[in-house]
């Protein structure tokens, strides 16, 4: 580091994303969570000459188009719907601007979330998850912090459902409750409607898993007008143009394609049951995952061999190389001509051990 980075951020440990290799070749990547399809039609036939023409051009730092049509999905207003550059951009907002007594989550749960509360000084309050990988939202009751909840979590795939969402909001009214939904459209349920009802609840949710815009760098949030009004006045105080026009564009149409949508996570859902049920077969420790992905513990192998016998064979997926989850991969769910593929190459690993 130099010698001009300010002290407070020396000790910084910055988060570590799975690997991207430059060169795919002929590796099948189940490791980031990507999807395996491309964006809806529609996006694809928006990014023509003359948008892109208008590149020159600064983007509408208000996300008129892309909020309405948000607020349409969700039948909120698009007052209430805020755009960013990305769910991590988002969320980040959040840990600077929402988290004055500091910022609960879970011992497990999104790599981003440390790295925030180091980022912005704001003090951590680890809560550690049920033997089961489950969340128990009563072990958040009394703490004054603001509660950030991935439902469902990451790396687990496990999710709370609403009553559980509403019982942490009623828990104390004066704190705020942040739920990350970045994979809530595999199998989760939305708790947007509670926005309505609870002003201390804010829905924040990415175009980059089951819209396939994780290139594009789009996420939004959906909550109460007075909290879309805070994000707006840090993103406006810190980079209004943040979201360029053709993300906006794209964002709109992957938005507005709702059959697509439904068709491309309900593959991904099949395909997830699908190598599932194979793994369990062949005698994994797989947890109910409702997210775009598989947490799984290989019979008689540690995690870190699983990975590097599937790397050795072109398969990337993620490792994690932490207390309580060490023997466990995460397996991005692909299609279903890749998860079949991991399957034939888990069962010749396990021959071979």
């Amino acid at each position: 580091m130099s010698r001009f980075l300010d002290q407070k951020l020396q000790t910084l440990e910055p988060y570590t994303p799975g690997e991207q290799p430059r060169d795919m070749g002929k590796l099948i990547k189940l490791n980031t969570n990507e999807s395996p399809f491309p964006p809806a039609p529609g996006v694809l036939d928006i990014l023509t000459r003359g948008q892109s023409a208008d590149l020159r051009l600064y983007p509408d730092m208000n996300c008129t188009a892309l909020r309405a049509a948000i607020g349409a999905f969700y039948g909120v207003e698009p007052q209430r719907v805020f755009a960013g550059n990305g769910s991590d951009d988002v969320l980040a907002f959040c840990f600077h601007g929402f988290c004055p007594n500091g910022a609960a989550f879970a011992d497990i749960t999104y790599g981003f979330y440390p790295v925030f509360a180091q980022m912005f000084g704001v003090q951590e309050t680890i809560v550690p998850l049920r033997a089961d990988f489950s969340i128990d939202p009563q072990d958040y009751a009394g703490i004054k912090s603001t509660v950030f909840i991935a439902n469902p979590n990451a790396p687990t795939g496990l999710c709370l459902v609403p009553g559980q969402i509403e019982a942490l909001c009623r828990q104390n009214p004066d704190r705020l409750v942040i739920v990350d939904e970045a994979y809530v459209d595999f199998g989760g349920e939305t708790v947007v409607g509670l926005t309505e009802k609870y002003d201390n609840l804010l829905v924040v949710q990415t175009f980059s898993k089951s819209r396939q815009l994780a290139g594009g760098r789009l996420g939004f949030a959906i909550g109460a007008k007075a909290l879309i009004d805070d994000l707006n006045a840090m993103k406006f105080a810190f980079n209004p143009y943040s979201i360029n026009r053709l993300t906006l564009l794209a964002g709109q149409a992957a938005m507005e394609d709702r059959a697509y949508f439904d068709k491309t996570r309900g593959q991904i859902c099949e395909n997830r049951a699908f190598a599932r049920e194979k793994l369990i077969q062949m005698g994994f420790s797989v947890t109910d995952s409702r997210a775009n992905f598989l947490f799984a513990r290989a019979p008689g192998l540690s995690g870190g061999a699983y990975y590097k016998a599937l790397r050795d064979r072109g398969i990337l997926v993620r490792w994690f190389d932490r207390d309580r989850i060490r023997d466990y991969v995460r397996i991005t769910v692909g299609t279903r001509e890749q998860m079949e593929t991991l399957i034939e190459e888990t069962a010749q690993i396990l021959r071979q051990r």
